[in-house]
């Protein structure tokens, strides 16, 4: 097997340019050949994927957060070149959807190992317009909270999402929203809402809780009209998936969900910023091929 390994340094705040010698030498062990880049910017990251899924690479091994993820999912999304994820970053929740340790020498002795065995298994992917996302799309306090993550520079790990939360909840605007499927619409005033294909974001949030990449549906999370009091009582049940039986909260399956909003909300997946509302998100089965145990 032939394999490339795509080294985001700056990920997790130097963690992948820390561990990448160490990760590069037990995927040296797992393939017949392993070429190994490191780009320069966020462009160069996304350029340097698209050529190697171009050239057929057989699996394209990615060391970095989930901004790194998201990019190699547009460049191997319905190709024939496999993904593998070794976690470097912040929040890594498309390693966690995949059942990777948190610690990137651990993750990459399970990568070696599925390419080793060749491994490989069919992911479904969302799809926004023309982003593909693996995890979760979001929108309203929940993108406003992913807007001040991207800002922050301290701490490091979940707590950031912690904290980021605490402070939008001072700013928090309910506004009307509508969700339409191919069987329901439901017209609320909401504070959130989420499109899950795996069930995490925010660095290990079950957002989801039941959201399963190879099923072929999405499952909705809308927080609608509630005080920043209830908020407070749902937030714990967040970190256990719990919060899914507060009154406040509506879930939906579906294939296919149009979102609409008087309140100007920005579209988040994978943690990257997508757009402003509307949007109209599908669910694709087996888009993406995923190394796995």
């Amino acid at each position: 097997m032939r394999a490339a390994l795509v080294v985001c340094p700056a990920s997790g705040l130097g963690t992948a340019a820390r561990v990448a010698g160490s990760v590069s030498a037990r995927l040296r062990d797992a393939v017949d050949q392993l070429d190994q880049y490191v780009p320069t910017s966020p462009q160069d990251t996304v350029s340097t994927l698209r050529k190697l899924v171009d050239a057929g690479t057989e699996t394209v091994v990615v060391l970095g957060g989930d901004g790194a993820a998201h990019a190699a999912v547009q460049a191997c999304a319905q190709s024939e070149t496999a993904l593998a994820v070794i976690p470097a970053g912040t929040g890594n929740d498309l390693a966690r959807a995949l059942g990777l340790p948190k610690d990137p020498i651990q993750a990459t002795s399970v990568v070696a190992d599925g390419l080793r065995r060749d491994l490989r298994s069919s992911f479904d992917l969302g799809r926004a317009g023309d982003t593909w996302f693996a995890t979760v799309l979001c929108a309203g306090f929940d993108s406003a909270v992913n807007e001040r993550v991207n800002r922050m520079r301290w701490p490091r790990g979940p707590r950031r999402y912690d904290l980021a939360i605490v402070a939008e909840l001072a700013a928090l605007t309910p506004a009307k929203l509508t969700v339409r499927t191919e069987t329901e619409t439901l017209e609320v005033e909401a504070n959130s809402v989420a499109v899950g294909n795996t069930p995490f974001y925010g660095g290990g949030i079950p957002v989801c809780p039941g959201a399963d990449p190879a099923d072929g549906w999405l499952d909705v999370t809308v927080v609608g009209r509630a005080t920043r009091r209830d908020l407070l009582k749902i937030l714990p049940g967040l970190r256990t998936g719990s919060h899914v039986d507060h009154p406040a909260v509506t879930t939906m399956r579906a294939r296919e969900v149009s979102l609409s909003v008087d309140g100007g909300w920005i579209g988040y997946a994978d943690g990257e910023r997508i757009r402003p509302l509307p949007l109209d998100v599908t669910c694709v089965p087996a888009a993406l091929q995923v190394v796995v145990k």
